[in-house]
């Protein structure tokens, strides 16, 4: 019997570059009171967020990615050829085949890397980051660019009092690459289907194209059992990725949940019992909920303004629709 060649990967993996985009447009409260009866007061005591990005029509899922990719290529220091995989989460890119990681792959100018397109909803970006770490270990490809890219402003219901204020647009991406020491932690992820009806597309595409319903599918939710599932499931998953990497939270320099909600990251601060000195990421004032590009897009302002620095070590966790979830502590690049 015939045995196979072991796989010669890297030691370990780590993000070496981050990069982002958001959409020019800047979508104050104030828009989004013209079709709903609410307040700018009510909007931010809820949810924190003051105002979002949406795209125009030349900000496509594609461009916004290209544009975050090349950031985070130029900040790792490599090329475009030497990226092995490409990985795009995202729930909004509309053709269903085939993947628009593969046209980003060939726009960037990769060397005919792996591309494919994961659905994982808010916790997107946490699947992609371990699925990358594992093809450099296993060493099927020496750099992997995550992406997380949505343009939920095409899912939005704007008459929809729970969820037209939530959602905004946008790209972040990460380049991960070889590393001699841990730099991704232990991932903890999982799902709960059976709560997967409380965050949906409200009808099938194929619902729309018979003519069995005249309003175009939109992201709808049952906010009070998310909130509530967020709070208090969540961080106990947030607790076990700290376990994992064996640290506690007085080793944290940075927390960056997934941007969906400030009260839900106040709680999960408040649970967790993290230390002032932990920098808390609020992407979410001004970028709303961005699903997937969330964390990367967080990540990147607050190495951008200086509230983190690189080398310090992050607990990062998506959660949301399926019910889906993903948590790590990584070593900001």
């Amino acid at each position: 019997m015939a045995k196979i060649k072991p796989s010669k990967g890297a030691p370990y993996a780590r993000i070496l570059g981050v990069g982002g985009y958001r959409p020019t447009r800047v979508v104050p409260n104030e828009v989004i009171l013209e079709t709903i009866d609410s307040s700018d007061e009510w909007i931010r005591s809820r949810s924190g967020i003051e105002t979002r990005h949406w795209a125009n029509d030349a900000e496509t899922v594609a461009a916004m990615s290209i544009e975050a990719s090349g950031k985070a290529i130029a900040d790792a220091g490599i090329s475009a050829e030497q990226i092995g995989g490409v990985i795009v989460s995202t729930v909004s890119h509309f053709k269903q085949t085939p993947a628009i990681a593969t046209e980003i792959a060939d726009k960037l100018g990769t060397n005919k890397a792996a591309a494919f397109d994961i659905s994982a909803g808010c916790a997107g970006f946490g699947y992609g980051l371990t699925l990358a770490k594992g093809m450099i270990v296993e060493g099927s490809a020496e750099y992997v660019l995550v992406i997380g890219v949505e343009r939920l402003s095409d899912l939005t219901d704007l008459e929809d009092r729970a969820t037209a204020f939530l959602f905004g647009d946008g790209a972040g991406a990460v380049v991960v690459g070889p590393a001699q020491e841990p730099g991704i932690g232990p991932t903890v992820w999982g799902s709960e289907g059976d709560k997967s009806e409380t965050i949906k597309q409200t009808v099938p595409w194929t619902d729309y194209r018979s003519g069995k319903v005249a309003k175009f599918p939109a992201i709808t939710q049952e906010g009070q059992a998310v909130f509530r599932w967020a709070v208090f499931e969540m961080a106990k998953v947030a607790k076990e990725a700290l376990d994992a990497a064996g640290i506690t939270a007085d080793d944290l320099d940075v927390f960056i949940p997934h941007q969906a909600n400030e009260r839900i990251i106040d709680s999960m601060v408040k649970t967790l019992k993290l230390p002032e000195s932990v920098t808390v990421a609020r992407d979410v004032r001004t970028t709303g909920n961005t699903s997937a590009a969330s964390i990367p897009l967080a990540m990147e302002r607050l190495l951008a303004t200086g509230e983190a620095k690189s080398g310090d070590t992050a607990l990062v966790i998506g959660f949301g629709a399926g019910l889906v979830y993903a948590a790590t502590v990584v070593t900001l690049p």
